[in-house]
């Protein structure tokens, strides 16, 4: 939630520091693995106590709060950046920015787009991705009861046949553009941590083989991603552009995939069986600390949805909070710290209201 905040927030000078700059995996990838694993432990059960047409009922209305989300955070922003142009305060055109002209040149037809999800806006894409891919599980739920292997073949032969171009989306009525999120493709990542989390594939094992393995992928990976290194060497800015159709982010191309799986192997080894080694363990002030600071990633982590909704619409603030202050180190980090404070209190206060503290006594 944090790095995605960073991404997203126009000339942020954190964005040379994040995942994406030193792999071909990025944000996305953790999002939507994460979203898979959470999604096995939210629908998994009721599937399993309830039954599947309960189950798909259950999913349904988190697809209906997506949706919703999804429409809500458009005319959000919308509203807002119209407001910005409007002011006159600001040299910059902040609709032209995102690119909504053509929304605001033909609003009557764009609606309709919007809403049946074929206008979706490159800043807007990956609810819809995560929305589609959400109604693909109880599909899975059903498959699984008749074949698990039957279950693989069949979502890596979706994410195949998306990586040869089928299976697109539209994304606007004026051009042939497409999902910038394919979730035809992307589903193969969600399901990935659906099925670890359900125990449909057993825990690697941990030994200095795999770890090896996994970490020769992350250093071989290092220099061909990382732009510095590889401006450097006309040699491995061919290969970059030739290993394109395999780093595709549209499509969750294989050296994606087989990255992002490396870097979580790595990270789930570092943290322990059950986070173990994320655990404060003494008295002493930076014992307190990492304690602190853990269980506040935690929090934010517990409301992704809320916290990614409303990370879109605050990075756009945060890039206008630049463009009036401007952008050097000391700016950019308050602005930063700014932005990374209102997801923490964002994190807790829809926590509370998730409690219904208004039912206790």
């Amino acid at each position: 939630m944090f790095i995605i905040l960073i991404s997203h927030t126009p000339g942020n000078y954190l964005i040379m520091w994040i995942p994406a700059r030193f792999g071909f995996s990025d944000a996305a990838e953790i999002f939507v693995f994460c979203s898979g694993m959470a999604s096995a432990i939210a629908f998994g059960k009721t599937f399993d106590r309830k039954g599947w047409f309960i189950g798909t009922a259950r999913v349904a209305y988190r697809c209906w709060q997506v949706y919703w989300a999804h429409i809500c955070l458009f005319f959000f922003i919308a509203m807002m950046v119209a407001a910005f142009d409007a002011s006159g305060w600001f040299e910059k055109e902040y609709v032209g920015s995102l690119n909504l002209k053509h929304f605001f040149a033909d609003p009557r037809g764009n609606l309709v787009g919007l809403f049946t999800l074929t206008y979706v806006p490159n800043f807007f894409d990956i609810l819809p991705m995560y929305l589609v891919i959400l109604a693909m599980l109880p599909l899975v739920m059903a498959l699984s009861h008749v074949s698990l292997p039957l279950t693989g073949v069949v979502l890596v032969s979706i994410w195949m046949v998306a990586n040869q171009g089928y299976l697109q989306f539209p994304a606007e009525p004026w051009s042939l553009r497409v999902w910038f999120f394919n979730p035809m493709a992307w589903q193969l990542l969600f399901f990935t941590g659906f099925a670890f989390m359900r125990g449909w594939l057993p825990a690697p094992p941990v030994n200095r083989w795999l770890i090896g393995l996994a970490g020769a992928v992350v250093l071989i990976s290092l220099p061909i991603a990382y732009y510095r290194i590889r401006r450097e060497f006309p040699g491995l800015e061919e290969l970059y552009s030739a290993i394109e159709p395999f780093r595709s982010k549209t499509n969750e191309g294989i050296l994606r995939y087989v990255h992002f799986l490396s870097l979580a192997y790595l990270g789930w080894v570092a943290a322990g069986v059950g986070g173990r080694n994320l655990i404060a363990s003494g008295a002493g002030l930076l014992s307190r600390i990492w304690g602190w600071l853990v269980a506040v990633i935690i929090k934010v982590g517990q409301q992704s949805l809320a916290i990614f909704v409303f990370s879109m619409a605050a990075s756009r603030v945060l890039g206008m909070m630049l463009d009036v202050v401007g952008r050097n180190n000391l700016t950019m980090t308050i602005v930063n710290l700014i932005g990374f404070a209102a997801l923490i209190l964002v994190a807790y206060l829809v926590a509370w209201f998730k409690a219904v503290p208004w039912r206790k006594a």
